[in-house]
C-alpha cells in the first residue's frame, strides 16, 4: 500500500493522491495548481497514473485547487467514476464550467498579444465540452455511509465544515489479509463558519493526510474580524471609496453577505451598495439555498424566517459583462464582490486594474492568497503589480482579514486531530507550505508526541 502525492505537496494548491494496494488504484481529488501558468507543465496528468489501470476518482469537496484537472483525465481517456458528495457535485459542475469560461476568455486576450508579438497562439487546459464529457462521471454517495469505490477500498464520507458537501474522507485499505485505514483530510473548516456544519473528527486511523494551510497562525477571532471589518467599512464610505473584495465564489462569497446583512440590521454599519459581479457567486449562492438539509442551526433559523433569503437578494447583481463594466462608472461609496479570490483570474482583475492607483480605495483580502498569486502580492505589500501586461501602481489601502477563512487555524488543526492521536498513527501534512508545516509539525509533536512526516511531490509513501 501506498499514497503518492501530484500536487499540495509543500504548497497550498492543486490537491491530488494516488492511493495503490495490490489490487486497486484510485485517485484522491484531482486540483488545479493555482498560482501558475496554466501553461507552465504544472497542472498535467502525471504519466505515473496510468489511467488505464485507475479505478475511481475520490473528491473531498468542490473548489477548484480539488477538482479543478478533472477535465484533464476525461481528456487523456478516463471514463471511470467519480464519487463526491451531491452538493460537491453540483458545485463541481459549476466551478468546472466556469473555469473553462475563464480560461478561454483570459487566453483570447493573451493569444491577441502573442499574435501582435508573431508567436504561436496557446491552447486551453480544456473546453465546455471536456467539462460536459466530466460531468456525467460524478456519481453521488451520503455522509457517514461506508461504499466500496474499488477492489479491497471502501470510502467513507465525513463532514469537513469547509463548504457546502465538503468532506474529510476515510479509506478501509484491504490487501493480502492486512487492513490500514487511512484519512484524507481535505480542507477542515472553521469552527463556528456561519451556514456550514461544524467539522467533525476522526477517533482512529493508521495513516492521516492532514492539510495545513494555517499551519503556523490562528485566525482572529470573529468578533474581532467583524470590529475590524466595521471599523475599515466606516472608513471607506468617509472617503467616498471604492470597496474591492476578491472573493472565493464558493463558501466565502455567502459568508461573507451573512455577515455584513448581519451588520447592516444590527445598526453597526450603514446600508450601501454591495455588488455581486460573478455569475458563479450568483449560482453558488442558489445552490446554498437549494441544500439547507446541510446548513448549521442558526442558519436554518434564519431560512425558516426567510431572513436568509432577503439578505442575499439585497446584493445588487452583475450577470453581463456590460453590467461589470458599467461599476467603472459608479462613484463611490460601495462594494463589489468578484471572483477570483487569489485575483488569478475573472472580474476582480478588470476592478483592480481600474481602481489599485486611487488611494480611497480599500481592498479587502478574505482568504489564503498562494505564493505567485496577484492576491499575494497585494498582501506581502508591493507597490507595484502587473494586470493585463500593464503596470499598475498600488496606492489603494490593502487589509488582510482573516478571521472569514474557512479553514481551520493552527490551534483547530491540533483539535482536530486529538481524537486519533492517542492510537499513534502515521501523520502526513500535506497542503501547507513549509513555514506552516514546520510550526504545525512542531506543535503537534510538543502536543501528543506524535511525529508529522511532510511528503514531496512525486515520491511514494509505503503505508
Amino acid at each position: 500500500m501506498r499514497v503518492t502525492l501530484y500536487g499540495a505537496a509543500r504548497t497550498v494548491t492543486g490537491s491530488a493522491y494516488l492511493v495503490e494496494t495490490a489490487s486497486a488504484r484510485v485517485l484522491v481529488d484531482f486540483g488545479m495548481m493555482q498560482g501558475h501558468d496554466n501553461h507552465d507543465g504544472a497542472n498535467v496528468v502525471p504519466p505515473e497514473l496510468n489511467l488505464t489501470s485507475l479505478d475511481a476518482v475520490l473528491l473531498t469537496h468542490g473548489h477548484l485547487d480539488h477538482c479543478g484537472r478533472l477535465p484533464l483525465l476525461t481528456k487523456a481517456g478516463y471514463r471511470g467514476p467519480v464519487y463526491a458528495t451531491p452538493a460537491t457535485i453540483e458545485l463541481t459542475s459549476l466551478v468546472l464550467h466556469d473555469a473553462a469560461k475563464v480560461q478561454a476568455q483570459d487566453l483570447a486576450r493573451v493569444n491577441r498579444r502573442r499574435m501582435r508579438a508573431g508567436l504561436d497562439p496557446i491552447e486551453v487546459l480544456y473546453t465546455t465540452e471536456d467539462v460536459d464529457e466530466t460531468i456525467p462521471l460524478l456519481r453521488g454517495v451520503d455522509y457517514n455511509k461506508p461504499i466500496p469505490v474499488a477492489s479491497g477500498i471502501t470510502a467513507r464520507w465525513v463532514e469537513a465544515g469547509h463548504i457546502l458537501g465538503s468532506a474529510s474522507i476515510e479509506l478501509t485499505l484491504e490487501e493480502n489479509g492486512r487492513r490500514h485505514v487511512a484519512i484524507f483530510s481535505g480542507d477542515i473548516g472553521h469552527l463556528g463558519s456561519p451556514v456550514v456544519r461544524d467539522p467533525e473528527r476522526f477517533c482512529g486511523a493508521d495513516s492521516i493526510f492532514m492539510e495545513s494551510t494555517y499551519g503556523d497562525r490562528n485566525h482572529r477571532s470573529l468578533s474581532e474580524t467583524l470590529e475590524e471589518t466595521r471599523f475599515v467599512i466606516n472608513s471607506a464610505l468617509k472617503r467616498r471609496g471604492k470597496i474591492l473584495v476578491p472573493s472565493f465564489a464558493i463558501g466565502r462569497t455567502q459568508t461573507l453577505i451573512y455577515h455584513l446583512s448581519a451588520l447592516f440590521r444590527s445598526g453597526a454599519l450603514p446600508r450601501f451598495p454591495i455588488y455581486l459581479d460573478s455569475p458563479m457567486a450568483e449560482e453558488a449562492t442558489r445552490l446554498y439555498l437549494r441544500h439547507v438539509e446541510l446548513f448549521d442551526e442558526e442558519a436554518m433559523e434564519l431560512h425558516r424566517t426567510g431572513q436568509l433569503e432577503r439578505d442575499f437578494s439585497a446584493v445588487r447583481l452583475c450577470r453581463t459583462a456590460e453590467e461589470s463594466m458599467a461599476l467603472n462608472n459608479l462613484d463611490g461609496p460601495l462594494m463589489i464582490l468578484a471572483g477570483s479570490g487569489m485575483c488569478t483570474g475573472g472580474r476582480i482583475l478588470h476592478h483592480l486594474r481600474h481602481n489599485l492607483w486611487r488611494p480611497e480605495t480599500h481592498v479587502l483580502i478574505v482568504g489564503f492568497q498562494a505564493e505567485g498569486t496577484l492576491g499575494r502580492q497585494l498582501v506581502d505589500g508591493r507597490k507595484k503589480v502587473h494586470i493585463f501586461g500593464e503596470e499598475i501602481v498600488v496606492r489603494a489601502s490593502i487589509h488582510t482579514l482573516n478571521g472569514f477563512s474557512a479553514h481551520a487555524g493552527q490551534s483547530e488543526l491540533v483539535e482536530w486531530l486529538s481524537c486519533a492521536a492517542h492510537l499513534r498513527p502515521r501523520l502526513f501534512l500535506t497542503h501547507g507550505e513549509p513555514k506552516a508545516q514546520e510550526a504545525l509539525a512542531g506543535l503537534i509533536k510538543e502536543r501528543y508526541d506524535l511525529g508529522a512526516e511532510i511528503p514531496e511531490y512525486g515520491v511514494p509513501v509505503e503505508l
